[in-house]
């Protein structure tokens, strides 16, 4: 599993294309029956003689002057047709299914590790407990010199085909040679491949007091089962108060999404409905048996929270359940339906809107055909101002709605927080650009853990890690005299102002290089993430049953 240092993106103020991307994809709904019954009435439609569609390719295939296949034509033609409908709507070749879809069936074929290319070599950052590579004995901290017979350290090899030699079809083997701190030589091991989970929720831990902190990647097959083991064992830990970070979250199953939020609403709230071209409703209600009902809650959102994240955003802010904190989020209010083609292609056809309890669609404006217009959306917001100011934002009286409580929410273009924080950008100074954008920041802190390998993997709770790293009174320092031996130059002014800053990266990044992961990660970063710390001050200024 490749982890980026880029990944978690702090202060947002570059919008990458795969924020649009993932959101575009976002919410479909996998029904094998209804996809089926879609799929069928597709092909009979195209078999009736009189479609010109299929009577072109059939006269192209059996008349044209060269030979020509009518399969190799469609796989042009269908993404053209596709294309002049809705942004959200796709056709995914054969050979693209299996990536697209992984992310969200929580789990893979592989060896179980998280690494990193932050040179020209892999590291590995963690080894998944009890995993193919624990069981193998490779360790954190290893680098990984051959696969197989291939030598792949020193050679700047594409990260994805590195991913793509570690993987394999679980019961395979494949070797490793690895270059091992303290051990002359190389060390070989054998790995028998096996199933990988992945993880929807990336963290959740105790923050602060009896304030729990859960962020959650993607609305995944396995996300709810997820969510009721996080909040039982946030639970045990005296939590009561929950920060529910759905940043960057581009969406996944409705019907997880529809199974998380029932475990904050109580029984017959209204979840989300949807409604097809003929005006027909499909209504989600709540159980009443989600064990964080009683629960003061904040949802984190902002232009990157698409789809489920937005349905369950919107689904408690409509119920006057908790408070919605941060950004705009994205604005995908259409449902997908993934229909399955024989030769292991398929399409991703919207085929309903969805709208939230008040009966608000979040649907953004768009143009069939017009994808490009659509992703440039995000930029214009940034152009305006909004991500730093709400001030900028402009809803029309039309789409005003109100909740039961009588709080004012606004349809037609994303969710708009009920507090918003605008992106935080007074740690930034140009030697703080420099020493992040050169990776020199990120490197440090795998050296780091290289010089500090033993005490780290001896860390299994936040609380031993936050220790650990305090005692560490000159991290600063030592990195800014590592960062002078890569070539950039102290520069005190802007190491003073960015000292938050870089002290919370350095120790960031080095919790996640222990087996606490990604939880290492936000233990340490939140005291800068002017978005958190606004959420535990709302938090503690909450009833405790809200």
């Amino acid at each position: 599993m490749y982890k980026n240092p880029m990944r978690i993106v702090l202060f947002p103020l570059v919008l990458a294309a795969g924020i649009v991307a993932g959101a575009l994809f976002g919410v479909y709904v996998g029904r094998n029956t209804a996809g089926t019954q879609l799929r069928d009435l597709l092909m009979e439609r195209l078999a009736q003689p009189d479609n010109k569609l299929t009577q072109t390719l059939s006269l192209i295939e059996s008349r044209y002057v060269d030979p020509v296949s009518a399969d190799s034509l469609a796989e042009l033609v269908i993404p053209l047709l596709v294309g002049e409908l809705d942004p959200h709507s796709v056709y995914i070749p054969a050979e693209e299914m299996a990536a697209m879809n992984e992310p969200l069936e929580g789990e893979f074929d592989g060896i179980g590790v998280v690494f990193n290319m932050a040179t020209d070599t892999v590291i590995v950052l963690n080894v998944i407990p009890r995993g193919p590579s624990d069981k193998a004995g490779v360790r954190a901290g290893d680098r990984i010199v051959h696969i197989d017979d291939s030598l792949v350290a020193g050679r700047s090899i594409p990260q994805d085909r590195i991913v793509r030699r570690l993987r394999g079809p679980r019961g395979t083997t494949v070797r490793l040679g690895l270059k091992r701190q303290g051990i002359d030589g190389p060390v070989q091991v054998e790995v028998v491949r096996g199933a990988i989970p992945i993880k929807s929720i990336e963290s959740a831990f105790r923050i602060s007091g009896t304030t729990g902190y859960i962020k959650l990647g993607q609305f995944a097959r396995t996300t709810s089962a997820e969510m009721a083991r996080a909040l039982d064992s946030l639970r045990r830990q005296g939590v009561d108060r929950l920060i529910f970070d759905l940043r960057g979250n581009a969406g996944g199953y409705l019907d997880q999404a529809i199974a998380v939020a029932d475990q904050f609403l109580h029984q017959g709230q209204l979840i989300v409905y949807t409604e097809d071209r003929s005006g027909e409703q499909l209504r989600e209600y709540a159980t009443g048996t989600g064990s964080a009902q009683d629960m003061a809650v904040a949802v984190l959102i902002d232009e990157g929270s698409a789809s489920s994240s937005e349905i369950l955003a919107g689904a408690l802010q409509d119920n006057d359940r908790g408070t919605i904190v941060g950004r705009r989020s994205f604005g995908k209010g259409l449902v997908q339906q993934q229909i399955p083609f024989v030769d292991g292609s398929a399409l991703r056809l919207t085929t309903a809107r969805y709208y939230t309890p008040t009966g608000r669609s979040i649907q953004k404006p768009y143009t069939n055909g017009d994808g490009d217009g659509y992703g440039e959306e995000l930029w214009e917001r940034y152009r305006h101002n909004e991500l730093f100011s709400a001030d900028s934002i402009r809803f029309a009286d039309s789409l005003r709605f109100v909740t039961p409580g009588g709080k004012v929410v606004y349809g037609g273009g994303g969710i708009m927080p009920d507090v918003f924080v605008p992106a935080d950008t007074t740690g930034m100074t140009p030697y703080f650009v420099e020493v992040a954008g050169r990776n020199i920041l990120y490197r440090y802190t795998i050296e780091y853990a290289d010089r500090h390998r033993r005490a780290l993997d001896s860390v299994s709770a936040v609380g031993e890690l936050q220790a650990l790293l305090d005692r560490d009174t000159r991290l600063v320092e030592d990195f800014v005299a590592y960062a002078a031996r890569q070539g950039v130059a102290p520069r005190r002014a802007d190491i003073a102002r960015s000292r938050r800053l870089i002290e919370a990266q350095l120790r960031a990044y080095i919790g996640r290089n222990t087996r606490l992961e990604d939880t290492g990660f936000y233990a340490n970063i939140y005291p800068v993430d002017n978005v958190i710390v606004r959420a535990i001050e709302i938090l503690n200024d909450t009833p405790k049953n809200d």
